[in-house]
């Protein structure tokens, strides 16, 4: 064997001290590692896959489109149901005190042949609406393949569509809700089948697209209530609770320029378009009223008085009528300086506030007028329903109150009319709760409103 050799204490001696490192050896390692270096600086690099997002932001933006579709599906699908439901109690028109559909049949189709001949109404009574009514019944004539009353009952079917539309989208993107939408397809079949024999429909579809549309356009907002003021006078109130400056000069100035020109087509085609006003005056007190609801409980207290139809309505005729019929008309004067002073010291406003201050003004003038006619809940439904689609609104517990005044509405007229005219305690009751919830929610409305456009109120700009 050979012995290999030790250190000093006998341990084999580093390596280094028995092979000294050739200099030339490490300066090719050297060139190697530079070789090996550019080489892999000719690769060509492989793009970055950028990363996938995860987390609710995508769960939610990949699922909206199918909850929107499915959305729309039960919307319509309740719509269809409901109106065809509508539509079966009008070939049926038996429930209560029945006949329900008599007002197109007579009294709209009179006024319709009349207006064929170029003139409104002449000394008619019941004739007490603006000049655009009579564009409204003249529309049947669209459909000429039917009979009248299947077209007013088709067109007034349309406008209900074209409301639940408008609804549907405007329920839509940030701070909207679906609950609008909702409140008016399942809230209108609560008055059975009244909606679709009146021309209250096709009004409420011009207040509710003037509403919806006078923050983004306020020209063509105002144009729409124009045209609805000369329809049913109401609709012009929607422009009430819109934003001071640019928008309310837009949309008032629009507004009066649309009812002029409207009124100025109709009056070259149509003789005597402002007779309505001379049927205004001698209107009573209607037994569907809040004026009405005192006398009634009068009534069964003993009073004298007693009823008549009149002026197209039942009314009460005798003692201390007309002094209930001038204080209808005092509290509605004082609810419109009410809302002047409103509007005057507002000083907050949300998106929500133009369609908030018009349901409390058509809601102040409903239960101050001498007349409250069942089909008024159906422009309070619609305003309720534009309300409930912003979640800034301060109206929502106001919706909910209309709707036992709704199904209360519907108990009044059809189902126990002949009490109410009859003035029993039964129909005096259903009346005196209907129009006590009217009250409530009237100031309730008043209340919210006030406080939600103070300065520092939760959600105002």
């Amino acid at each position: 064997m050979t012995n290999r050799p030790t250190g000093t204490a006998g341990a084999p001696e580093p390596t280094s001290a028995r092979t000294p490192l050739d200099p030339s050896a490490r300066g090719s390692d050297r060139a190697s590692t530079r070789a090996r270096t550019r080489a892999f600086a000719r690769i060509p690099r492989i793009p970055r896959i950028p990363r996938i997002p995860r987390g609710p932001r995508t769960v939610r933006s990949v699922r909206r489109p199918g909850r929107r579709a499915l959305l729309t599906c039960a919307v319509w699908s309740v719509w269809v149901l409901t109106r065809l439901a509508m539509l079966w109690l009008i070939l049926h028109d038996t429930l209560g005190v029945g006949a329900v559909g008599r007002e197109v049949h007579g009294v709209y189709r009179h006024w319709y042949e009349q207006l064929k001949l170029g003139s409104y109404p002449l000394d008619d009574v019941t004739w007490q609406y603006p000049p655009g009514a009579g564009a409204v019944l003249l529309f049947p004539a669209l459909l000429p393949w039917l009979t009248y009353f299947q077209a007013f009952v088709a067109l007034a079917l349309l406008s209900d569509a074209v409301i639940t539309l408008a609804l549907a989208v405007a329920g839509r993107g940030p701070g909207s809700s679906a609950t609008g939408v909702w409140l008016w397809v399942c809230g209108l079949p609560l008055l059975l089948h009244t909606p679709l024999v009146r021309y209250d429909v096709q009004a409420t579809a011009l207040a509710v697209l003037a509403l919806l549309t006078v923050r983004r356009h306020p020209l063509t907002g105002g144009v729409l209530a124009g045209l609805g003021a000369m329809v049913k006078v109401w609709p012009a109130l929607t422009l009430l609770g819109t934003p001071r400056g640019r928008t309310t000069r837009a949309a008032w100035i629009s507004a009066a320029v649309g009812a002029l020109a409207l009124l100025g087509v109709l009056a070259l085609h149509f003789s005597r378009p402002l007779d309505f006003l001379r049927q205004q005056g001698g209107r009573g007190v209607q037994i569907e009223s809040l004026g009405g609801t005192a006398l009634s409980l009068a009534r069964l207290a003993g009073w004298s008085g007693g009823v008549e139809y009149r002026y197209g309505a039942f009314e009460f005729t005798g003692p201390h009528v007309r002094d209930v019929s001038l204080a209808a008309l005092s509290l509605t004067a004082s609810a419109f300086c009410w809302l002047l002073l409103w509007r005057v010291r507002a000083v907050r406003w949300t998106t929500a506030t133009p369609f908030d201050a018009a349901l409390t003004a058509v809601l102040l003038f409903t239960v101050t007028s001498r007349v409250i006619s069942p089909q008024y809940l159906i422009w309070l439904l619609g305003l309720a329903a534009v309300c409930l689609t912003s979640r800034a609104t301060t109206q929502r517990p106001v919706a909910l109150l209309l709707l036992p005044a709704t199904v209360l509405s519907a108990v009044g007229y059809p189902v126990l009319y002949l009490d109410v005219m009859a003035v029993t305690p039964l129909g005096c009751g259903v009346m005196a709760l209907r129009n006590g919830l009217l009250l409530a929610a009237a100031l309730l409305a008043c209340r919210r409103l006030w406080t939600g456009t103070r300065r520092g109120a939760p959600g105002s700009t």
